[in-house]
């Protein structure tokens, strides 16, 4: 095989580790193999969008989330660089939520994440000019896309303190983030996807 899954703690998500063939040339993966990706997770990814974003040291993105129907469903990679990719349950009535996992995604190791609809997806850089490259199940609808403050007390994620090098990371958020309402908060105003609704739309896909 040469790609192999792993299901994370947050159930819908998987770490994907790829196998690496290296010689004086160069390195070749597959970083994505639809047969394997059906059997892991039980339908196809339907890819509407590919996003590469490139990011320096210490930036942090997310918790980012998408309404559901449709969501958006993420195959995440790093090319160059490191990041800590994180996914967290914000589905309202999973046995999970609230929790959260992550992956270590570089350009030694070279695996990559897979989070399903009605999940919330952050990451944050741990070198400069760090590019993580992503198919999408969905497209980008602003009016759709919400989003959780990375720092919640209540979500807890633990960020790295130092860069891949070592050196003393200083967290830099959008304004956006910055200003992300809680996790209590964006379920009380009804933000939240439902693990109802989200089981019922992914169990509805080819």
């Amino acid at each position: 095989m040469t790609v192999e899954f792993r299901q994370l703690e947050v159930a819908g998500s998987w770490e994907i580790t790829p196998k690496q063939f290296g010689d004086d040339r160069g390195v070749f993966l597959e970083w994505f193999k639809d047969p394997a990706f059906v059997e892991a997770v039980g339908h196809s990814l339907n890819l509407a969008q590919a996003n590469c974003s490139v990011s320096a040291a210490g930036v942090l993105r997310g918790i980012h989330f998408a309404d559901v129907p449709p969501g958006q469903a993420k195959y995440v990679t790093c090319i160059r660089g490191a990041v800590l990719d994180v996914v967290v349950d914000i589905r309202v009535g999973s046995p999970t939520f609230g929790s959260w996992d992550s992956v270590l995604l570089d350009d030694i190791d070279r695996r990559a994440i897979y989070l399903s609809e009605g999940l919330g997806h952050a990451f944050l850089s741990l070198e400069d000019d760090s590019a993580v490259v992503y198919l999408c199940s969905a497209g980008y609808a602003p009016g759709r896309e919400h989003g959780i403050n990375p720092l919640d007390l209540e979500v807890g994620i633990d960020w790295p303190a130092t860069s891949r090098s070592g050196e003393p990371l200083d967290l830099v958020l959008s304004e956006k983030d910055n200003a992300a309402p809680s996790l209590t908060e964006a379920e009380a105003s009804g933000l939240l996807p439902r693990y109802i609704d989200v089981r019922e739309w992914i169990n509805g896909l080819d």
